[in-house]
């Protein structure tokens, strides 16, 4: 019976993923200053996706290129080859350049564009990072300088370069820069440093980081009861905190190619392990604990991108990890709230919820352990996957197919009163739905997520209702 509702899911969800047609999906990924300030210059060698603000994008808040207007002039732009696209960029450079800012002590610096790198265009379904240096003269004096992103462009790390105790800074919505001491030092302090890096670990679990939040999630479906999911969650967090700080100071490293690959694996086990173990197993701790050694150095390989330099580099690497650790508590929170409180009792909670999900959770790892072990075009027959995990599906398209197929097999339900059919429904139901909120949160549609969240919880009340009640401790 498990097996057969289980092909059924699989049958619903692709053809409710291919009903979806949008364009591919395209995540927007921060741009890279580093910054190297001389007697009487500074130069900038800036890592950007120069086609979004040819194009005109507004990436403010968006996590997805596709989430924003003219985007198809941003993809007409990405199949260029490099000398059209840099005639392109310097054609529009005095715009772009005038919503730019560098600053000494108030007064704004003429920057000035020098070198345009951009690579040969390969795959045009993977953003192209082009390199561009910017240079400035400096007034006299020890002015620090100031560098102004707007929030059109997107999140961008700034990194000082070339002395003993540089600036890191990192603007997740355009702003000012910290004054940049022109011999190094910051004048931001352990505490502001500490705030900022919370913020950075945050966002690196909502809303960027959906492996994480689908490990996070997977932990909480095998065990509702605060004891062992506490213990789960613990193992994970000094296990990570251990590897995030040797990875940070450059202890250990290890490629990216070999611990992302893994850190997918590690979701598929556990989204496996909740359907065939059904409760905590005694081993589970450990297994969790080894998987938190991997999901660490996955973060100190997002902390390394930010270069967090020698100052307040305790600071920023405590704040990370608390930042970390806040994202998670809140995924749990929110599940517990949505389907623990309302459910955990429900003698159906498993058969309804816990398993289907999970499911969801493991097809989607597997995915990306075959994405990122090159096994796969994640352009080809799996396609539905990329958009699924990359936003790019659209919102309104996604509640409209998830959200119409759980009112109609809700009606069949209410409309037939049968028990069979619940057991069916059911866990079809939370299958679809959960895959709907995964579309819509990636592709940056919170409000949706949540409309969709509500339409599930309701979905499955409603579904219930005439049916003898199944009481059960919580799993």
């Amino acid at each position: 019976m498990f097996f057969a509702v289980f092909r059924v899911m699989l049958a619903a969800a692709a053809s409710t993923l291919w009903a979806i047609t949008v364009a591919s999906a395209h995540e927007v990924q921060p741009a890279v200053a580093d910054i190297s300030i001389g007697t009487d210059s500074v130069e900038i060698d800036l890592g950007w996706i120069l086609e979004a603000p040819v194009a005109g994008l507004d990436l403010e808040g968006v996590e997805d290129t596709n989430a924003a207007e003219n985007a198809e002039e941003y993809d007409r732009l990405r199949a260029l080859p490099p000398g059209e696209l840099e005639a392109v960029f310097r054609e529009a450079w005095p715009d772009i350049s005038g919503k730019l800012g560098l600053s000494v002590d108030g007064t704004l610096l003429e920057l000035r564009l020098g070198e345009v790198d951009i690579p040969d265009v390969e795959n045009t379904e993977l953003a192209r990072n082009s390199s561009i240096t910017l240079s400035a003269d400096l007034p006299p004096g020890e002015g620090a300088v100031v560098m102004t992103w707007p929030a059109e462009f997107g999140p961008i790390v700034i990194r000082q370069i070339g002395v003993d105790e540089p600036y890191t800074g990192y603007l997740t919505s355009g702003g000012e820069s910290d004054p940049i001491p022109r011999a190094g030092g910051s004048d931001q302090s352990a505490g502001a440093a500490f705030v900022e890096y919370i913020g950075v670990g945050f966002d690196h679990i909502i809303p960027l980081g959906l492996d994480h939040i689908l490990f996070v999630l997977g932990l909480f479906f095998l065990a509702l009861r605060m004891g062992p999911l506490l213990w789960q969650i613990t193992a994970f967090t000094l296990a990570h905190t251990v590897t995030l700080a040797l990875g940070a100071l450059d202890i250990i490293r290890i490629s990216p190619d070999i611990v992302e690959p893994l850190i997918a694996a590690s979701i598929v086990y556990v989204g496996i392990e909740n359907v065939l173990a059904h409760r905590l197993m005694p081993w589970r701790p450990v297994v969790v604990f080894c998987f938190g050694l991997l999901h660490g150095l996955g973060f100190a390989s997002v902390l390394s991108d930010f270069g967090l330099g020698s100052s307040h580099f305790v600071p920023k690497l405590i704040g990370f990890n608390v930042g970390v650790e806040i994202g998670q508590l809140a995924v749990i929170g929110t599940a517990f709230l949505a389907f623990g409180v309302l459910f955990g009792r429900a003698g159906w909670y498993v058969r309804r919820i816990a398993a289907p999900v999970s499911l969801a959770i493991a097809a989607i790892a597997f995915f990306w352990v075959l994405e990122r072990t090159g096994t796969i075009d994640p352009d080809g027959a799996w396609s539905p996957f990329t958009l699924l995990t990359e936003g790019g599906f659209a919102a309104l398209t996604v509640v409209a197919v998830s959200g119409g197929f759980a009112a109609l097999v809700t009606g069949a339900v209410l409309a037939t009163g049968s028990d069979p059919i619940r057991e069916v429904v059911g866990p079809l139901t939370s299958f679809v739905m959960f895959l709907g909120v995964v579309a819509t949160f990636t592709s940056g549609a919170f409000f949706w997520s949540l409309v969709l969240a509500a339409g599930w919880i309701l979905a499955l009340r409603l579904q219930a209702l005439g049916e003898d009640p199944e009481e059960t401790a919580y799993a």
